[in-house]
């Protein structure tokens, strides 16, 4: 999966101190080394991006929810999603790369909108399990975050769990989705709940490690745990708390 995808060579890395498309070309003996002010800078960065692709993110789906958008097929969502990551992914050491990380947290913001008009309208507590959903989200993001900041571990050694969790939890929740079973789409829900942590973790180590070169890409990365984690955690709430 692109999102666990790290720029690790020792042949090349790249410059944060002067953009995204600056590139150093090293020695091959040469190790890649980060200094405090590369990660420091990389760090502010992906939180400022990230920050306002967020607040972009919100305008889409408000602008979804005001004209009353009907919710997309699911296999345009899965198609346009990870179009548009391949295409942030493809253009990631470019200026460009910014307006391909506004595509797609713009394209997801508006795959969001029809979902929470959707429980505002189903359930009559629909405002509050929205509200629930989005202070969890925050709490669970900045914790774990904040955490592993601090903390400064290592959680390198979860990576090949997460993989193959993602891929299985993703694959099981088309099956739900494809042959209507509730159950495991809470399932699915609760499991991804449990591995965006594990990945919000996972991600701000390899920031603070400097395992993580391109600020645009761990953005995207961070991005991805907070749209699933709050979907999962709405999904969870309304199936236990929701009122009809």
């Amino acid at each position: 999966m692109s999102l666990f995808k790290k720029n690790e060579t020792k042949n090349n890395a790249v410059d944060q101190r002067s953009g995204a498309d600056s590139i150093t070309f090293l020695s091959p003996d040469v190790p890649v080394e980060r200094s405090t002010s590369e990660i420091n800078a990389l760090i502010r960065n992906t939180y400022i991006l990230l920050s306002m692709t967020l607040f972009f993110s919100a305008i889409m789906a408000g602008v979804a929810m005001m004209s009353n958008m009907q919710p997309m097929h699911w296999m345009i969502v899965i198609g346009g999603y990870f179009g548009l990551l391949f295409l942030t992914s493809y253009l990631q050491n470019s200026v460009w790369g910014i307006a391909a990380v506004f595509a797609l947290t713009g394209f997801m913001g508006l795959t969001l909108g029809p979902i929470i008009s959707a429980y505002l309208t189903i359930f009559s507590n629909g405002a509050e399990l929205v509200m629930m959903a989005f202070g969890s989200t925050a709490t669970i993001f900045l914790g774990l975050s904040g955490y592993a900041l601090a903390s400064r571990k290592d959680f390198s050694f979860i990576g090949g769990f997460l993989f193959a969790g993602i891929l299985i939890a993703f694959l099981a929740g088309i099956g739900a989705v494809v042959f209507n079973l509730p159950g495991l789409s809470l399932a699915v829900s609760a499991m991804f709940v449990l591995l965006m942590a594990g990945l919000i973790l996972y991600q701000t180590s390899d920031m603070v490690h400097g395992r993580e070169t391109n600020y645009i890409m761990a953005t995207v990365t961070l991005y991805v745990t907070i749209y699933n984690l709050f979907l999962s955690l709405l999904h969870l709430f309304g199936f236990f708390m929701g009122e009809d």
